[in-house]
């Protein structure tokens, strides 16, 4: 485990809801000038997407998960991953379609994606999933500010931060207005 107190020391605060202070590449530049090479190697690995890259034929690029050494790391895909198979198999089951087998734990990511489908607003729903991931990565992180997790924990919040710049809510709600009208359409035609 590293110590990073030069590198958490100059790091601006993060808070929800506020634009990125620094865009993730930027951070993961500076991260590598001070990590080990080991621990920022992990930073790769810190991606919004829980699952290992897939190469062109669509195959998942063999021993990739078992490249991360990193507990943190292994919790928060583990917790995402848990996010959105619950979210799926929820989803499907409101649409009383087949759903999909999902893990019952973590309870906290369960109980985001049950939650998540009580908001009318998709945008909504997206914000709320966002601050539950970002509640996540604080449980995960700990209270330690100046090890290797908390940096991990910083390009995971500067990743959503960056996500939500491109929530555009009258896009959004446009192209929900499309597709809630199309649904209709196909029910009206059976």
């Amino acid at each position: 485990m590293g110590s990073y107190y030069y590198l958490g020391a100059q790091l601006p605060y993060l808070v929800y809801g506020q634009n990125p202070p620094m865009s993730s590449s930027v951070f993961k530049a500076m991260a590598w000038d001070h990590m080990s090479s080991g621990d920022a190697e992990m930073l790769d690995f810190c991606t919004l997407d829980p699952d290992p890259p897939r190469d062109t034929q669509g195959a998942t690029e063999e021993g990739t998960t078992s490249k991360i050494r990193s507990d943190f790391i292994k919790r928060w895909k583990e917790w995402e991953r848990a996010l959105r198979q619950n979210l799926a198999k929820n989803r499907a089951q409101k649409l009383k379609r087949e759903a999909g087998e999902a893990p019952d734990t973590p309870s906290d990511a369960v109980l985001a994606a049950k939650n998540a489908l009580t908001f009318e607003s998709p945008l909504d729903a997206e914000m709320f999933l966002d601050k539950a991931r970002w509640d996540a990565i604080d449980n995960f992180q700990g209270i330690n500010v100046f090890n290797e997790s908390a940096m991990y924990a910083y390009l995971l919040k500067l990743l959503i931060m960056e996500r939500r710049l491109l929530f555009d809510p009258e896009e959004g709600y446009n192209e929900y207005k499309g597709l809630y009208a199309a649904i209709l359409g196909q029910k009206t035609d059976v």
